[in-house]
């Protein structure tokens, strides 16, 4: 890890993978219209997924049941 001015960056690497084009158009585009670079947006999805992925299955079950009950809410809360 680097540090300049209270700042720190992480080192990054570089990956090859493959993903669905139409999948990766979109995520280019979601880079585009929220003004960010993809490589910062892919580390924030992948970070965001680690975290999803490692919670506890108790706390991802009171999510999923709490999202199911409120559904309705939800339908009206988007309007």
């Amino acid at each position: 890890m680097t540090c300049f001015y209270n700042v720190c960056i992480m080192p990054s690497i570089k990956i090859s993978s493959k993903i669905d084009e139409t999948v990766w158009n979109d995520f280019k585009l979601l880079a585009s219209e929220s003004h960010q670079n993809i490589s910062g947006l892919l580390t924030e999805a992948v970070s965001d997924y680690l975290c999803k992925r490692r919670m506890r299955p108790i706390v991802s079950d009171h999510l999923q049941d709490s999202i199911h009950e409120n559904e309705e809410l939800g339908r009206l809360l988007a309007k």
